[in-house]
C-alpha cells in the first residue's frame, strides 16, 4: 500500500466517508468534501484535519479541498401581523429560543428590513456575519440560536431607503444563508401585507404562518387582513397568538385588560384558525427583552407562556 493509499484509508475515518478519493499532481493534493448538514465550525475543523494529514504524505506540498453540499430545504415558519406594535418580534425571538429548548434545530431571521429589532432582543448587536461562497454565515446568539438580521449588516441607527427589489434581494440573502444543521427557520416578518410578505410567499414558500395580535378590535381588523393574504396564497395558517393579554399589577396583583380580553381567541374561532395561546402584558417581559434576555430561556411563568405556544408549533411541525 502506497503512502497515498494509506492516507485515503484514513480519510474515511477522519471524515466519516464524506471525502472523495484524493489525487496528487505536481505536489498538489485535490479532493472533494461533502459538507451538507455540517456547521461552519465542523466544516473548518474537518478541512484543517485533512490538510494536516495530507501534508504528511511524501511529495504533497499543497492541499485543495472542494466543499460540496446539496442545499437542503429549510422549514420556514413565518411570524406575521397586520400592524406594528403588537409584539411580533418579541414572540418570534422567544419562540425560537423555546423551540431550541424543546430540542429543535432552529434558526431566526429578522425579515423586518426597515426596522430590525432581533439583534437587540437576542443580544447580538455587536456581531457581524462572515460569508462563504457568496452565502452569509449566521451569527450565534448567546442563547445558542443562529440568526441573521439587517442590524448585523448596517450601522446602528442607519435608515434604509430601499425600494421593493432591493428589499427582496436582502431577504433572500438572509434566508439563503449557510444554516448548517438548522431544520426550522423562524422568520420575523415586518407588519402589513407588502413587498416582503409577497417575496416570502412567492420565493421561499413558508411551511406555515403564526399570526400575532393584541385583543383590541383595531389590531384584530388588521390581523384579519394578514390572514386573508396568506389564505389567498395558500400558506397554511398555524394559528393565532393573543399578545399583551392582561396586566397583573405588581403591587396588588389585580389583573386588568387595557387592550380588552379574549378578542383574539374569538377572532380565531370565527376565522376557523387554531388559537395558540396568550402572552401577558408584563413589565418583566419588556425589561428582559430590552436587555437581550429572552424570557423563554427561563422557566418562570412568562417563559412557560412562550413554551406552551412553542409546543403547539412543534406539534404542527411534527405532522
Amino acid at each position: 500500500m502506497t503512502d497515498l493509499d494509506s492516507f485515503a484509508a484514513r480519510l474515511k475515518t477522519l471524515t466519516g466517508g464524506r471525502a472523495s478519493t484524493p489525487r496528487v499532481k505536481d505536489g498538489v493534493m485535490t479532493l472533494a468534501l461533502e459538507v451538507g448538514g455540517l456547521t461552519a465550525e465542523q466544516r473548518d475543523a474537518i478541512a484543517a484535519a485533512i490538510r494536516e494529514g495530507a501534508l504528511t504524505v511524501p511529495g504533497v506540498s499543497d492541499v485543495r479541498i472542494a466543499m460540496t453540499a446539496e442545499r437542503k430545504e429549510l422549514r420556514i415558519i413565518a411570524v406575521a401581523s397586520g400592524k406594528g406594535g403588537v409584539g411580533k418580534s418579541t414572540l418570534s425571538a422567544n419562540l425560537a429560543v423555546a423551540l431550541k429548548r424543546l430540542g429543535h434545530r432552529v434558526g431566526l431571521v429578522d425579515a423586518d428590513i426597515y426596522g430590525p429589532s432581533q439583534a437587540r432582543l437576542m443580544a447580538s448587536e455587536d456581531q457581524k456575519p462572515q460569508a462563504r461562497d457568496k452565502h452569509l454565515i449566521p451569527v450565534q446568539s448567546p442563547v445558542g440560536v443562529p440568526m441573521l438580521s439587517m442590524a448585523h449588516l448596517v450601522e446602528p441607527g442607519r435608515a434604509l431607503a430601499w425600494r421593493g427589489p432591493m428589499v427582496s434581494n436582502a431577504l433572500g440573502q438572509l434566508i439563503d444563508a449557510e444554516w448548517g444543521d438548522v431544520e426550522t427557520l423562524i422568520v420575523d416578518m415586518p407588519p402589513g401585507t407588502g413587498d416582503i410578505q409577497l417575496s416570502m410567499i412567492q420565493k421561499h414558500k413558508p411551511a406555515g404562518v403564526v399570526i400575532v395580535s393584541t385583543p383590541q378590535d383595531l389590531a384584530l381588523i388588521d390581523a384579519t387582513r394578514a390572514v386573508n393574504l396568506f389564505e389567498q396564497a395558500h400558506v397554511p395558517l398555524i394559528g393565532l397568538v393573543e399578545n399583551m393579554a392582561g396586566y397583573a399589577c405588581p403591587h396588588c396583583g389585580e389583573v386588568s385588560d387595557p387592550f380588552g380580553a379574549g378578542g383574539a381567541e374569538a377572532a380565531a374561532k370565527e376565522m376557523g384558525m387554531a388559537f395558540l395561546g396568550r402572552i401577558p402584558l408584563a413589565i418583566d417581559i419588556r425589561r428582559r427583552s430590552d436587555a437581550g434576555d429572552p424570557p423563554a430561556a427561563g422557566d418562570d411563568v412568562h417563559g412557560q407562556a412562550f413554551r406552551a405556544i412553542a409546543e403547539k408549533i412543534a406539534e404542527y411541525v411534527a405532522r
